[in-house]
């Protein structure tokens, strides 16, 4: 594919913006969706690709098959110049008809009926968390460290059949791969050694397997010739990483959003049937990928008035698209008691994330259960300072709070 003329980077193109608010998408967002909601951005180097910031624009790119997800296409809006290598099993750079196949190996697992067998052991969870962290008379607790990351990281751990006492290892290699400020190598070498780990488990699991999404791989995939081994690291690999940090990165941010917005926080105390409502508003408000869903155009389309040409590059900006107050009214603030369908946070067409029902399972059990046991909770430390930067993934490094 040929990179067309308009790619090249223009003065007038303003830098898509590189961090955000706290709970907020980038303030100028909200201006460049109300005067022109599909724009030029500049990324890096001479790549300036569309901007698209209004919700039916943004589900328009999403849905449509000429958009294309292969961050290894010429002229793909990508975080850097270089192009990723793409190591098998990644469908979710890949397009149909590898993405179907490879994400259909995975549905079984995390079907609605799959991920409610899974809530008594997440409860289970939730509340050896909240022991562990009041024990011995605490009242302060990094709550990152203590409930938001290991919730998550334990449940997926188990999903997949890895140690958790391995966890140090893979959170590490995780932060490295959705790192922006990681050179090419680090990642590289991060992403290596995840494989490396995931593959001796898959053997181990061929030999010896489990009642465990890798064994399940390993017996009903590999060893079938439906997908190879590489793919099936690959698979556990992804499932790894974004299935962890995404939602200790939710999770911290909800309840600093919970915390700042105590009127909301009371209607849940009052109505606790309103939290599975809750968490759909939350995701809405907060959205994590304040980078962008990034697309390459494979044909002419027309988005928003907008000729958008074959070999564009495209960003749906989903948290602006989720601020987008001709869908939701008074779409800034938050409402617990919201109607939010039809939000973006987990994207939308045949890339819609496929853990989606697993952290809202995680979600919907761990925040109650952090309120009820701990109702005095309560910030005691300003939460910007700690706050990622630098990240694929929005959120914070720590939260130090107090009950």
């Amino acid at each position: 594919m040929t990179t067309h003329p308009a790619h090249r980077a223009d003065p007038s193109h303003p830098s898509l913006p590189a961090e955000r608010p706290l709970l907020d998408p980038a303030p100028e967002y909200a201006k460049w969706r109300a005067e022109e909601p599909v724009r030029r951005v500049t990324i890096w180097g001479d790549n300036s690709p569309w901007l698209v910031t209004r919700h039916e624009d943004a589900r328009a790119v999403l849905a449509d098959p000429r958009f294309s997800a292969d961050a290894t296409l010429e002229g793909f809006p990508g975080f850097g110049p270089q192009a990723p290598p793409r190591a098998p099993g990644q469908f979710f750079m890949m397009d149909p008809p590898d993405h179907t196949r490879l994400r259909r190996v995975l549905i079984p697992d995390f079907t609605f009926r799959r991920i409610e067998q899974l809530r008594p052991a997440i409860a289970r969870i939730c509340g050896e968390l909240l022991d562990a962290m009041t024990a011995d008379g605490a009242t302060t607790a990094d709550l990152v460290e203590a409930y938001a990351l290991p919730l998550p990281s334990l449940v997926i751990c188990e999903l997949l059949g890895v140690p958790y006492e391995d966890h140090d290892f893979f959170q590490r290699q995780a932060k490295a791969i959705s790192s922006l400020a990681a050179g090419p190598d680090e990642r590289l070498a991060a992403r290596k050694a995840l494989h490396t780990y995931l593959g001796e488990l898959l053997a181990l699991r061929t030999r010896e397997p489990a009642d465990d999404l890798v064994s399940r791989l390993a017996r009903d995939r590999v060893a079938t010739g439906e997908v190879t081994t590489a793919e099936a690291v690959g698979l556990a690999a992804l499932l790894l990483v974004a299935g962890h940090e995404t939602t200790a990165n939710m999770f911290s941010l909800s309840v600093v959003a919970l915390l700042r917005n105590p009127d909301q926080l009371a209607v849940l105390r009052a109505e606790p049937a309103l939290w599975p409502d809750a968490v759909e508003e939350l995701l809405r408000h907060i959205t994590l990928a304040h980078t962008g869903l990034r697309r390459i155009a494979t044909e002419d389309v027309e988005v928003g008035g907008v000729r958008i040409r074959a070999g564009d590059g495209v960003v749906v900006a989903v948290d602006a698209a989720n601020r987008d107050p001709a869908v939701f009214s008074d779409a800034d603030a938050l409402d617990v008691r919201r109607d939010t369908t039809g939000h973006l946070a987990f994207g939308h067409g045949l890339h819609q994330c496929i853990g989606q029902s697993l952290a809202r399972a995680e979600l919907q059990i761990g925040l109650p259960a952090l309120f009820e046991r701990l109702p005095e909770l309560h910030l005691t430390d300003r939460p910007e300072d700690f706050a990622l930067t630098a990240s694929m993934f929005h959120g914070m490094r720590a939260l130090p709070v107090g009950w």
